[in-house]
């Protein structure tokens, strides 16, 4: 089977049943932009919001909640922010360790896009993709901009497919 094929088999799943989290010490929901604007994508390309949290940048709660999420009925994971370089931000160091798998190719295509937007500050980001017990668990930036771009040119294009791959 070939990419063309796979896609037209990912189609046949329907709606994808996706979990935002926003990881902050700052934010509350009423200006959670970046958790807003992953679901306002998601749900105009068709899918299924199972629940969103705004959860403390802390390694070991998140990592419970992921773990307990990857148990339920939800077939993505979609996380912003926690994902920069000071000492607060967890969100990598926190999911790394429990995926199965990791698409190195995610966080790649991620930079390079940033790339050509941001310039060279664009290696800073440490995006995410992988599979939690056959979830797939996907780590982007806090900032708005990160956010859209990694939706609508990366994940919302393969998302079906990213989820039929990880639930074989």
């Amino acid at each position: 089977m070939g990419v063309h094929d796979h896609h037209a088999e990912a189609r046949k799943i329907g709606p994808i049943r996706y979990v935002r989290l926003s990881i902050t010490d700052s934010r509350k929901s009423e200006d959670d932009h970046s958790g807003r604007l992953i679901e306002s994508l998601l749900n105009e390309a068709g899918h299924c919001q199972i629940a969103s949290m705004i959860l403390k940048n802390d390694s070991k709660g998140l990592r419970e909640v992921v773990k307990k999420l990857s148990e339920d009925e939800v077939d993505l994971i979609v996380m912003t922010g926690g994902t920069g370089l000071s000492r607060k931000d967890q969100t990598i160091e926190a999911i790394s360790p429990i995926l199965d798998k990791v698409l190195p190719g995610f966080g790649e295509l991620f930079r390079n896009l940033s790339y050509s937007e941001v310039g060279s500050a664009a290696f800073m980001s440490r995006a995410i993709c992988g599979t939690v017990k056959g979830k797939v668990v996907v780590c982007l930036p806090g900032s708005e901009h990160a956010v859209r771009l990694a939706l609508t040119k990366l994940l919302i294009p393969e998302v079906q497919h990213l989820v039929w791959q990880a639930s074989r």
